[in-house]
């Protein structure tokens, strides 16, 4: 699941805008209370005035570690630090976001990809080489924002108790040099990792294949916690959350048949493997 916006808009959409907002106005009436201008806080926490500046407008994203020490700073019984969570669904795209609560709550996600290893599997390497590929370019602050959500996200792959997971990956996905062939090389060490985890199972789909279910391209299932199983689709920044039982009962089926033609869990890892001995 990836996803862009328009460079400097990341607060865009109307949730992140809000929370964004009123965050900033938070540290304001916090930082007031205690005497201190936007210079002074700034050079206490360890950022610059301009930055204070936009996150009390509501124009930038604070980093946890700017919540965390303002919050001793400013004394401020704990409210900036408990606005994290929140706060880190705004560094990812509007249109992403209920599909990431509902993520969050998977007990069982399944996902197929043939643009790019599927963002719950990315490294950290990986993530910031096909985000800053994004046209329009996005911002660098942006960049680092988004690579800090994917990676927070990946702790669904080791939650307590451990969602059930499965991943339908395209041969020539992990063939592509995104970024370089040092980040390739990495990406594929990771994912030899995971694949070793006792309830993830990774599997490759052969370029060689002439017959093959996934012409339609990725989507996701994902079943939140007391819910029906619900897919997840997306192409060119528009995504669709389909919960009807017959749609999401066709992309099973799909689903069902696309990992009986790619290679076994044990055999796309050894596959995996050969791929990271040829870099």
């Amino acid at each position: 699941m990836t996803a862009a916006e328009r460079p400097g808009q990341q607060g865009q959409g109307e949730y992140g805008a809000d929370i964004l907002k009123c965050l900033g106005k938070q540290v304001k009436l916090f930082r007031e209370r205690a005497g201190l201008t936007q210079a002074q806080l700034g050079e206490a926490i360890g950022y610059s005035e301009e930055q204070v500046s936009s996150v009390e407008q509501g124009r930038r994203v604070p980093q946890p570690e700017f919540l965390d020490a303002a919050d001793e700073v400013l004394d401020a019984f704990g409210v900036l630090r408990a606005a994290r969570e929140e706060v880190s669904k705004a560094r990812l795209p509007a249109f992403f976001r209920g599909a990431a609560r509902l993520e969050a709550q998977a007990t069982e996600f399944h996902a197929y990809e043939c643009l790019v290893v599927n963002g719950l599997l990315q490294t950290e390497d990986y993530a910031r080489a096909v985000l800053n590929m994004q046209r329009p370019l996005l911002e660098e602050e942006t960049v680092e924002q988004r690579v800090a959500a994917r990676l927070a996200r990946q702790e669904l792959l080791t939650r307590r108790p451990a969602p059930i997971m499965s991943f339908v990956t395209e041969e020539a996905v992990l063939r592509r040099p995104y970024g370089s062939t040092e980040v390739l090389r990495g990406q594929l060490e990771h994912l030899l990792h995971i694949g070793l985890m006792r309830n993830v199972e990774l599997q490759v789909m052969p370029t060689t294949l002439e017959d093959h279910a996934g012409t339609a391209g990725p989507f996701a299932l994902l079943e939140p916690q007391g819910r029906q199983t619900m897919a997840y689709v997306e192409a060119q920044n528009v995504s669709r959350l389909l919960t009807d039982r017959k749609s999401v009962r066709e992309i099973e089926q799909r689903y069902g048949i696309i990992r009986a033609q790619a290679l076994r869990p044990r055999e796309s890892l050894e596959f995996i493997e050969k791929l990271r001995g040829e870099l």
